[in-house]
């Protein structure tokens, strides 16, 4: 790739990320100040993701070019399917445009009949919102199970599969990302893609970009059915999109 084209890929890229912020130690001004990031000098980032009890508070402020996803069921995975309702559907009021919820995974195996229940029932409160489901492929490792975690999320309706919470020692990888992409494409290729955790540098993003486009065809990573979770990748997209010398990116999700 020459320098033109891994400009104009950055660009791409940023237009995907979904800028995010799930620290504990939050506050409203960490969020104004996400809020100010997400409309880059590149152009806008598709969303910005934080904490539920955020979401009012950024939609007074943040670029309506840019999507609010917020988080529920998480990081835990909980299999309190009315509660993880309740927190939807009050999610959606305060003006979530996008709820990126953690599946049961530790369900699976044994039960992929509740995850695909769960799902469905949180895809019904999201309304017109969309439903990122985190199948957290890094605690569920054997790769049967995680093509189970991905078939259970399809039937019950996701709109994207999400690896991860950026919680857990392993998060996104390519071979994760792989499969996950493979149950898309056998889906017939019309769901999105959510690698999260450990994207920190252009190449990361990138490889997931090119993945993306070698299983599910050429055009499907766009804003719509391709986001990356991320913070510090932010800072390293940017320098390639201006061309720009590159600092080591810090670490986040």
């Amino acid at each position: 790739m020459d320098e033109t084209a891994r400009r104009r890929r950055a660009s791409d890229l940023i237009a995907c990320l979904d800028l995010t912020n799930l620290d504990e130690d939050c506050s409203e001004a960490d969020v104004a100040a996400l809020c100010e990031r997400a409309a880059t000098p590149a152009g806008p980032t598709a969303a910005i993701c934080i904490w539920p009890r955020f979401v009012a508070f950024a939609k007074a402020r943040l670029d309506p070019r840019i999507k609010i996803a917020t988080v529920v069921n998480f990081p835990e995975g909980g299999d309190d399917i009315a509660a993880t309702v309740k927190e939807t559907e009050q999610a959606v009021a305060d003006g979530a445009d996008e709820i990126d919820m953690v599946i049961a995974y530790r369900r699976l195996p044994a039960d992929p009949a509740f995850v695909e229940e769960q799902i469905r029932a949180v895809k019904a409160a999201c309304g017109a919102a969309r439903l990122k489901t985190i199948l957290e492929t890094g605690e569920l490792k054997a790769a049967e199970t995680i093509w189970q975690a991905a078939h259970a999320a399809l039937k019950g309706g996701a709109d994207f599969l999400k690896t991860s919470t950026g919680k857990v020692a392993e998060n996104a990888t390519p071979a994760s990302a792989r499969l996950l992409l493979e149950a898309i494409a056998e889906a017939g290729g019309h769901v999105g893609f959510k690698p999260a955790g450990g994207i920190k540098r252009f190449e990361d993003a990138d490889g997931y970009y090119q993945l993306a486009e070698a299983i599910c065809g050429t055009g499907y990573a766009t804003p719509a059915r391709f986001r990356i979770g991320a913070s510090s990748v932010l800072g390293d997209l940017l320098a390639v999109a201006a061309g720009a010398a590159r600092a080591g990116a810090k670490a986040g999700y």
